[in-house]
């Protein structure tokens, strides 16, 4: 029977599986090679990571593939606090290229009231100063332009921006008002096919009265905002009101699996906000004028100014405890995987390595000025005689 059995062994061997160790990969030769006579004073730190720190959320995309879950972030503008100080798309498109730093834009909300959107700057009236100023001096001829104004919808050439003005209300602004009339006597898909053909997408035109045209109200910080795609929110004419709608976008983030929070304010009445959006492990980004309470209350304080110049980069979106967990991580990386060595000249350290014998090995390291790692006889002596 037995020779029987070997026979069926010999025709059909069983597969030979790997062994998976889950222990250290050293072997006993890596182990003689290391010497330790050179290094008097060392200090061993683990470096292994722990399961909960290794573990990434894994999400299905559109090609069934797995990947790494994208960090989902939302913005918000506090208008009355922190209105924009230059041109409001040009601000508002570096907001969001800032954000996009930290993830996947899903939202960028402003909250004011009808006041934030009817005053002007003082840089809007100086710049239409200015530009009228020039407009009269070309139409007297005191001031001669190197290069005559093109029509950016036809691209007729005019003298001075007086006649560019001219020629852009009576001929396509005439053409646009009569369009309009058109798609509001339809109704239904026409109407709507109709709006995007030859109102909302006729960029040549949208481009010129930008440039040409003065809003009869404001400056038209809404209509920028919009265009860089800010959602607008205009709230009652109440005291706080604004702030009271932040609030409530910031308690709605918190329950909707957002990972970062960009609030753009000064106002010291969004701490308690900010510290219960960090209790509930929700990432906070603060924009203002200066580093006061309302920055220290958040992971990271960005200056203003410096988001509206284009200045701030990838590498400014790291917070201080982010960046130190991160650099850990990176000597983490570097070594081989098993323990990593530091210096210490102060204290004087052994280290012992044993193997079992069945590719286990145990590192223990004793210092001779502390005693953390074990108590001596002497010890338990002076703790008797401390105690009454």
């Amino acid at each position: 029977m037995s020779l029987f059995c070997n026979s069926i062994d010999t025709l059909y061997p069983k597969p030979s599986l790997p062994h998976k160790s889950h222990f250290f990969p050293l072997s006993d030769t890596k182990l003689r090679n290391l010497s330790f006579a050179g290094f008097p004073h060392l200090r061993i730190k683990s470096c292994l990571k722990s399961a909960s720190s290794s573990e990434i959320d894994m999400v299905r995309n559109k090609e069934g593939v797995f990947a790494p879950k994208e960090k989902k972030v939302v913005v918000l503008w506090d208008l009355d606090n922190k209105p924009p100080r230059g041109p409001p798309f040009e601000a508002a498109t570096e907001l969001r290229r800032v954000a996009e730093h930290l993830g996947r834009v899903v939202e960028i909300s402003a909250y004011a009231n009808r006041h934030a959107f009817i005053h002007l700057p003082h840089w809007v009236v100086e710049e239409r100063r200015s530009r009228r100023s020039l407009d009269f001096a070309e139409r007297k001829g005191e001031v001669v332009p190197e290069e005559p104004y093109v029509c950016g919808v036809c691209g007729r050439k005019c003298r001075t921006n007086l006649d560019l003005k001219k020629h852009f209300k009576q001929l396509h602004e005439r053409e646009r008002q009569k369009k309009v009339n058109r798609m509001r006597s339809l109704k239904g898909k026409k109407r709507q096919k109709f709006k995007e053909r030859y109102v909302s997408g006729n960029e040549k035109y949208n481009e010129a009265a930008r440039r040409l045209l003065t809003p009869k109200v404001g400056y038209g910080l809404e209509a920028e905002l919009r265009r860089a795609g800010v959602y607008v929110k205009t709230v009652e004419d109440k005291p706080q009101a604004a702030d009271w709608a932040v609030k409530r976008q910031i308690q709605h983030s918190m329950t909707r699996g957002i990972d970062w929070l960009v609030l753009v304010s000064d106002d010291k009445d969004f701490s308690d906000m900010l510290r219960k959006a960090r209790e509930a492990d929700l990432g906070t980004v603060v924009v203002s004028d200066r580093d006061g309470v309302l920055g220290r209350q958040a992971d990271l304080w960005v200056p203003w100014m410096g988001v509206e110049n284009g200045e701030i980069g990838e590498k400014d979106l790291v917070p201080e405890k982010r960046r130190r967990f991160d650099d850990e991580e990176v000597e983490e990386e570097e070594g081989d995987g098993l323990f990593s060595l530091a210096y210490d000249e102060d204290e004087r350290e052994e280290m012992r390595v044993e193997s079992d014998g069945f590719g286990r090995f145990s590192v223990s390291a004793f210092s001779e000025n502390e005693g953390d790692f074990a108590l001596s006889d002497s010890d338990d002596d002076s703790d008797d005689e401390l105690s009454f």
